[in-house]
């Protein structure tokens, strides 16, 4: 039989505001309006203790994201923490606020971190005033140095969020500048252009030869100055890794709490599916009570997940362990696809555990479409 845990040990709650919308941002977030953020706190504590209701919760991470959480006034923010605390409890191991540089103060800081936080993820994105004014970012360099400097001050475990392949960054100097200044974690994103984004509109384009020596160029850079790559996208210093976003991507259950918030929960004992998936409305329709639609995810489903997100870290994954947790033999069912990308130099397999090489992060969508197709019938004679 799978043996998932039937306790869900992580929360991630949604709070869509920010002071301006980025053009790259596809992302549910919006201006604040009057009365706007109060429904959406009242709507929060409903949801919330829903959720305690409804699954067996024991937190060891919690992520509040955006959006900007950070830009909620302090009563707001504290009023928000004291729902999630009452219903849900809080994370044991780590718990991340998001937050904009310009919303960075030493007093804030000091309230963030008796509210119970304990690492920040800072939306840097650049410390070049340029790129920053192209990336549409309402901080400049100076502020984003400075509160960096505050949050390590202040104690938080901190991460730094860093866009690459924008045209004309300086990226050496950015990340340089972000290590200096005492970060153990950092995120670094290619730019990347969305339908519906300001930048679609605009016409905006990224090119491969860009972004893939951005993608190269950060490695080189952050491996020298003694971080370690250990997802495709994220560094950190030993000890400094994301534990929440570990969960994502090792194919724990999690909630989501707020408006476009996506959870992935256990489902109920004796049911086909091994877990549901379901992300939230948006705004207006989260407040009068909507739960978007919950989408059943099967053993095979489970699988084919995990091996996207699995594959997505330098550790790669336990086949032994995943055949436990989704009661499919994966070495078997799989043993096709995973022969072919050995092969091909994309994916190496030491034991009963399953990497992708750094030619195979590459081309991941690629990999994972191979497993996928192994999961259709073969069409008849």
């Amino acid at each position: 039989m799978p043996a998932l845990d039937p306790t869900v040990r992580h929360l991630y709650v949604h709070v869509p505001f920010c002071p301006t919308i980025c053009p790259y941002c596809d992302f549910h977030v919006l201006t604040r309006r009057a009365g706007l953020v109060e429904r959406y706190l009242e709507r929060l504590e409903e949801e919330s203790a829903w959720l305690a209701g409804a699954y067996a919760v024991d937190l060891d991470t919690v992520y509040i994201g955006g959006g900007t959480p950070s830009f909620l006034r302090d009563a707001e923010l504290t009023g928000l923490v004291e729902s999630v605390r009452r219903h849900l409890g809080w994370g044991r191991a780590e718990n991340t606020l998001e937050i904009n540089p310009g919303t960075v103060s030493p007093a804030r800081a000091a309230l963030w971190r008796d509210l119970g936080f304990d690492r920040a993820s800072v939306g840097v994105q650049s410390l070049d005033n340029a790129t920053l004014k192209f990336l549409g970012r309402q901080h400049d360099a100076r502020q984003a140095r400075e509160a960096v400097t505050t949050l390590v001050g202040a104690g938080f475990r901190v991460s730094g969020d860093l866009i690459t392949a924008v045209p004309g960054q300086p990226l050496e100097a950015d990340i340089r500048g972000l290590v200096e200044l005492g970060v153990g974690h950092v995120s670094a994103y290619t730019l990347t252009v969305e339908p519906g984004t300001e930048f679609a509109r605009r016409g905006v384009t990224v090119e491969e030869e860009d972004e893939r020596r951005g993608f190269e160029e950060t490695e080189a850079c952050l491996t020298a100055l003694g971080f370690s790559r250990y997802e495709i996208s994220n560094y950190a210093r030993p000890g400094q890794e994301s534990r929440h976003n570990l969960a994502y991507w090792e194919g724990r259950t999690y909630l989501g709490l707020g408006p476009g918030a996506a959870g992935h929960y256990p489902a109920a004992p004796g049911e086909a599916a091994l877990t549901l998936r379901r992300t939230n409305p948006h705004l207006h329709d989260w407040l009068v009570g909507g739960q978007g639609e919950a989408e059943a995810v099967l053993p095979e489903d489970y699988v084919t997940d995990a091996l996207f997100m699995g594959l997505r870290l330098r550790a790669g994954l336990d086949l032994a362990d995943l055949s436990r947790r989704s009661g499919v033999d994966v070495r078997t069912r799989y043993a096709a696809p995973i022969a072919a990308n050995v092969a091909r130099g994309l994916l190496a397999l030491e034991g009963d555990r399953l990497r992708a090489t750094p030619g195979g992060w590459w081309v991941l969508n690629r990999v994972v479409t191979d497993f996928l197709e192994a999961e259709r019938p073969a069409c008849p004679d």
